[in-house]
């Protein structure tokens, strides 16, 4: 009958509308969770009957389905922190974590050390990413996690000089070990450290002896090194500079390096003094110069260091975790990694703001940030939750206006049943 069937058909609107407040009530109740993303409830038609069949039309519905539930993952707003581990994804992608259940994703990047030194969220899920060694990131991924709380000291193994030698100095100078200083054309220092991480000042005196070519001198303080006189410097590394007709520098040559540190350095340390010939392209370099301005260093560059404590952390836009420490050193210790899908609606809610992936989401592709589409990271930053309250607001109006309709179907349908029943009263 169909009076009966009315009721029935005004019965999934009723469903219908119920779930839909649901979802509405839901994205409300998320409207502070980091990273979460709203969702929408999706409906589909119900036809009960086709009159003429296949001929198409004359065909009566029975009501609505609640067909699909899609969270939208739009951008949420970016919230500034004051804490360094607070992570937030501007873009495509999810930080990949590891808890009881095996792998999960999110977007809520809330996270902070544990006491090993692990970066997990507020429920002790791992942030995984991709592993470093000596400060240089591998593809090897495993939990994020500070374990090098203390930088060994490095004793310096180079030293790359850009400067300018004049080429208008006089050849005829010579230079004299006991007054370097006024004896020498030019003179630059640098700080470097031995193998205690004890640091010392070198000064390396150039002299001018030929048209296109220049000696140089390394020289440390006489007071610390082996057998060296107070007051006076003592030579430790020598050799010589030839030059092209263009002013840039054709040829390096050392003729002795060694130095002799004292107070507990090992002996026989070896500094690479790179004046910046290019062996590797087989031309001449342009680190160091000569042309005819007045001597000049730019900048010296050394990679020793003394030993240091850790200091801080810090997060970059390509994720990556790097620790700085007492002694100035910075050093990489992991990067962020990002998951992408290609459907991320089809993603299964686990709740606890993870996901985990399905048939319908596809595999995890894991790759670095700001790769392969995938977003950059902020630090001391937080995604905010997409929830729109004025636009909840007005779908749980509009649903309670289409629950209140439905409830009114069913109503004249029961007047219209009552009717019937009362014709064999009549």
């Amino acid at each position: 009958m169909g009076i009966l069937s009315s009721m029935y058909t005004g019965i999934t609107g009723l469903q219908g509308q119920g779930e839909a407040l649901s979802i509405y009530g839901d994205n409300i109740a998320n409207a502070n969770t980091n990273g979460f993303k709203v969702s929408r409830p999706e409906f589909q038609d119900v036809v009960a009957k086709s009159l003429k069949g296949l001929m198409g039309g004359n065909q009566i519905g029975r009501g609505t389905r609640l067909a699909a539930v899609n969270p939208i993952f739009s951008q949420g707003s970016l919230v500034q922190t004051e804490s360094a581990t607070d992570l937030a994804i501007t873009g495509d992608g999810f930080f990949v974590m590891k808890g009881p259940e095996g792998q999960s994703f999110t977007r809520n990047g809330a996270f902070h050390f544990d006491k090993e030194g692990k970066l997990i969220n507020a429920d002790g899920f791992r942030v995984q990413g991709f592993q470093a060694d000596n400060g240089k990131v591998t593809s090897k991924m495993g939990d994020i996690s500070v374990d090098q709380t203390v930088i060994d000291a490095r004793r310096t193994g180079q030293v790359d000089l850009f400067m300018n030698l004049d080429l208008r100095a006089d050849k005829s100078k010579q230079f004299d070990v006991e007054r370097p200083e006024q004896t020498s054309h030019f003179a630059t220092g640098v700080t470097v450290f031995d193998s205690a991480g004890t640091a010392h000042t070198v000064t390396v005196y150039l002299n001018k002896t030929g048209d296109q070519e220049w000696s140089w001198k390394a020289m440390a303080k006489g007071d610390e090194i082996v057998g060296g006189e107070k007051g006076k410097m003592s030579e430790q590394a020598s050799g010589k500079l030839t030059f092209d007709s263009d002013g840039r520098l054709k040829e390096q040559v050392t003729d002795r390096n060694s130095f002799q540190f004292n107070k507990g350095a090992l002996p026989d340390q070896k500094i690479d003094f790179n004046f910046g010939e290019d062996k590797s392209k087989g031309g001449p370099g342009q680190q160091v110069t000569q042309y005819g301005t007045a001597c000049e260093a730019y900048k010296t560059i050394q990679d020793g260091f003394t030993a240091g404590t850790l200091a801080g952390l810090t997060f970059n836009d390509d994720g990556m975790l790097a620790a700085v420490y007492t002694n100035g050193e910075n050093l990489n210790l992991a990067q962020i990694s990002m998951a992408k899908f290609e459907n991320p609606e089809g993603l299964y809610k686990m709740g606890q703001n993870q996901f985990r992936e399905s048939r319908l989401s596809g595999a995890a592709t894991v790759g670095a940030p700001q790769s392969g589409g995938r977003g950059r990271v902020s630090s001391k930053t937080i995604e905010s939750s997409t929830t729109d309250i004025a636009a909840e607001f007005i779908n749980l109006m509009s649903a309670q206006h289409n629950f209140q309709a439905n409830s009114r179907v069913i109503k004249a349908s029961d007047e219209m049943m009552t009717e019937v029943l009362n014709i064999k009263r009549g």
